[in-house]
């Protein structure tokens, strides 16, 4: 059985994709997760703690499992200006609607020990443009998705201390498209010039791997109004293989054949942690933070078994991102036995610095707020959510052997929605 729900999870993974975080990390693990802006690192109190913090699961008795997405609609406009002429261009993304689910089980084994196994997507990135748009030579389409199948064992050492570890085997897809200017096959000796699409070579960069790494975490609860909650993911490395396919009306009999590819990409580890304050009964505060190592981010290289691109076998992209916050506080009011009552701010810093920022993730530090009802009934829970995402203006100067031009990334947002479903056995 629990197999074929991992596989059933694989599936729609496959199917439906992420959004783009600040960087390419996803925090939208659970509707409540969602509302209260990921503070549920020192609550830590229902099934997507496997997510957030592993070690609170056991606050949860006997068997329990949640179940659900989120819907992300991503928006951004890119001005370019174009590098010989200085014409103004300003493109909008393609709406497009992202769907990742989450799935969480928690078992209490003994009155120390708890199992826990999550499914989840940890990275997610989706930037799409039309193809024949000014910043075609960087980037038409980046998709990256992941779904990571995550079981846990967390442990009782006294009333009030809780420990757990993790493994976790992650999947990855990527697929990159853009297109590659084959003006010096034509004799042209300006290249990169978006008013120019006669030379253009598509390239379609396709791969898959399977990455693997760990998690520890901590909760603490000295007393009923207080909760402490500490997490860490490590890195996962993965090393994609796939195939690089072209598309060009200049084809070159011997630089732009379709061959395989394989890259190397380390996804960060974090660190996350939070504390919760329970001043009253019914309302319970939280601040907490994450803190993510995208410095191991450096650069994204491709490698290819024939060459191509003008007789190179191989293709990279600089990065050098830069280890960056994640700032949440979210409130809780239970408003009566069936119905509480969310709301949560978010500032999330980008890790992409300006001298490397591109069109595969045009975006900027970001605001977030969202808000969200949760509701009981019996051993039933179901959790709503709605976040608005906004996205902080960006200039950012030309790299034209990139393909990159200056540019200005404006009115950049996002509206996710989520929803989750609960049982207690």
């Amino acid at each position: 059985m629990a197999r074929i729900v991992v596989l059933t999870f694989l599936l729609v993974f496959s199917s439906f994709g992420s959004a783009f975080g600040a960087g390419f990390a996803l925090y939208e693990f659970s509707a409540r997760g969602n509302a209260l802006g990921g503070t549920l690192v020192g609550r830590a109190d229902d099934p997507s703690a496997l997510a957030y913090n592993p070690a609170g699961i056991t606050q949860l008795p006997g068997k329990q499992v949640q179940g659900g997405l989120s819907v992300i609609t991503p928006m951004v406009d890119v001005t370019t200006t174009n590098p010989y002429t200085r014409e103004k261009m300003t493109t909008r993304s393609d709406r497009n609607y992202w769907i990742p689910p989450h799935l969480y089980y928690t078992h209490q084994l003994t009155d120390r020990l708890w199992l826990g196994l999550g499914v989840l997507s940890r990275f997610g990135l989706g930037t799409e443009f039309k193809d024949d748009w000014p910043g075609r030579y960087n980037s038409r389409f980046a998709g990256v998705q992941t779904a990571s199948i995550n079981p846990n064992l967390a442990y009782k050492l006294t009333d009030n201390l809780t420990v757990a570890v993790g493994a976790e085997a992650m999947w990855m897809d990527i697929e990159l498209r853009r297109a590659i200017d084959g003006s010096p096959f034509l004799g042209l000796p300006i290249t990169n010039n978006p008013a120019t699409s006669a030379a253009d070579i598509g390239l379609k960069l396709k791969g898959d791997s399977w990455g693997y790494g760990f998690n520890v975490a901590l909760h603490y609860v000295p007393s009923d109004m207080l909760k402490f909650g500490l997490s860490y993911r490590g890195p996962v490395k993965q090393k994609v293989k796939g195939d690089a396919k072209f598309d060009s009306p200049v084809a070159h009999p011997i630089f732009f054949r379709d061959t395989d590819a394989s890259g190397n990409i380390t996804l960060p580890d974090m660190i996350f942690a939070g504390v919760a304050v329970y001043p009253t009964e019914n309302l319970s505060l939280e601040f907490s933070t994450i803190y993510t190592f995208w410095s191991k981010y450096d650069k994204l290289t491709f490698k290819f078994d024939d060459p191509v691109l003008f007789g190179q076998n191989s293709s990279t992209s600089v990065k050098d991102w830069k280890d960056v916050w994640r700032f949440q506080f979210g409130v809780e009011y239970s408003l009566n036995p069936n119905v509480d009552l969310r709301a949560s701010y978010i500032y999330d810093q980008s890790p992409v610095p300006d001298k490397h920022a591109d069109y595969l993730i045009p975006a900027n530090n970001r605001h977030l707020f969202s808000f969200g009802p949760g509701f009981h009934w019996g051993s039933w829970t179901l959790d709503l959510s709605y976040t608005y995402l906004h996205i902080l203006d960006r200039d950012i100067q030309a790299r034209v052997a990139e393909g990159v031009y200056d540019s200005e990334f404006t009115k950049g947002h996002a509206h996710i929605m989520g929803l989750s479903l609960g049982y207690k056995f």
